[in-house]
């Protein structure tokens, strides 16, 4: 019973000196910020590469780019504590630190824990249980109690981002920031609140993805290696325009992670947006080859075979594609183009159908 206590008593003591620890679901390492780009269908030339659309989620999960949104500190983190805890005899090493995942609130009571941190714990446990709003509660409380506990600000940003309350979102992990400013995912999280929150507004201006590259870099500035803000920042220049940038991180990101096969993908756009459908294949078939099912660099590869006028292999990555996603609207859209090229007025009308359905 005496070592029961002194463990929850350690477990107060961490969660004032550490990051709090819990596994939270890679949103994309939280879903990798994933958007359909606009489409641009001409007589001559289909432009409308697309890096993730959501249509394409389920089918190219394996390729989908990890992205931190609203990962918090791993467990294991608390191994290199070292030494005892002083006054209870405790050996940190000889505790295993998942023993702290799921901390027994009423004994923590008991051993006259403080309640924000009571408070905190019991929104974790409401966190991993998806009931935002409990756990959006209990982290209020909990800030209340101390408004200078920053895991209690994270953890309410990063319920309110599954609540989709990005503007909520962003001041949290500001005054997140505004505690430490010398963590690097609190940028990469708040770049990509703001990134999701110019998504959510319908013509909004580019102010707010332009703050989410000041955001990402900042990141990058204080962990060279931290390819979640790369990838990221990636994607915020693809938006608006900037592709040699976006070239330039993706390039970064495939010598740190060459394995990544929806960065190869997005390299290939930027080229593509470039109009050098020749770099844009070789990245496109490099995808596929990371991953044969990925749907959209299927599509993508024919779109600059199209450019290209080899029609043959064009329509087969567009077969390919629509075998993996037979409801992929935009692949119907281009494979009628082909079919029109080549004469066959029929299989484009009938294409064309199936987009107009599908999208």
């Amino acid at each position: 019973m005496l070592k029961q206590k002194c463990i929850f008593v350690f477990l107060a003591l961490i969660v004032l000196i550490t990051a709090s620890c819990k596994h939270r679901e890679a949103a994309p390492r939280e879903e990798e910020l994933i958007v359909t780009e606009e489409q641009i269908i001409t007589a001559e030339v289909i432009i409308d590469i697309e890096e993730e659309s959501a249509e394409q989620e389920q089918n190219d999960a394996q390729a989908a780019v990890s992205v931190s949104s609203s990962v918090q500190r791993p467990l294991s983190s608390l191994s290199g504590i070292a030494g005892r805890v002083r006054g209870l005899g405790v050996n940190v090493s000889e505790i295993d630190p998942v023993n702290f995942e799921n901390p027994d609130i009423d004994v923590m009571r008991q051993m006259g824990v403080e309640q924000y941190l009571l408070s905190f714990f019991e929104g974790e446990k409401h966190y991993k249980e998806s009931n935002f709003d409990k756990a959006i509660t209990e982290y209020t409380a909990s800030i209340n109690g101390n408004n200078r506990f920053i895991e209690a600000l994270i953890s309410r940003a990063n319920a309110y981002m599954k609540k989709r309350e990005y503007g909520r979102a962003i001041d949290d992990y500001s005054r997140a920031i505004g505690i430490n400013s010398g963590r690097a995912e609190l940028f990469n999280y708040r770049g990509f609140a703001r990134t999701e929150l110019r998504n959510q507004t319908s013509g909004g201006s580019l102010t707010d993805i332009n703050s989410a590259i000041d955001d990402f870099s900042r990141a990058i500035n204080l962990n060279r290696n931290y390819v979640d803000a790369f990838v990221n920042r990636s994607y915020a220049y693809y938006f608006t325009g900037n592709y040699d940038r976006a070239i330039e991180d993706c390039d970064r990101i495939i010598a740190l992670e060459p394995s990544n096969a929806s960065i190869w993908n997005r390299r290939g756009s930027c080229w593509y947006a470039k109009e050098d459908d020749d770099k844009a294949i070789r990245d496109f078939s490099q995808a596929l080859a990371l991953n044969n099912n990925y749907a959209s660099a299927l599509y993508n590869r024919a779109n600059s075979w199209f450019n290209k006028r080899d029609y043959d292999k064009a329509l087969a990555d567009l077969n390919r594609c629509l075998s993996l996603n037979p409801s992929y609207a935009a692949a119907y859209a281009s494979r009628a183009k082909i079919f029109e090229a080549q004469g066959n007025s029929e299989s484009a009308a009938a294409d064309i159908a199936s987009a107009q359905r599908f999208r």
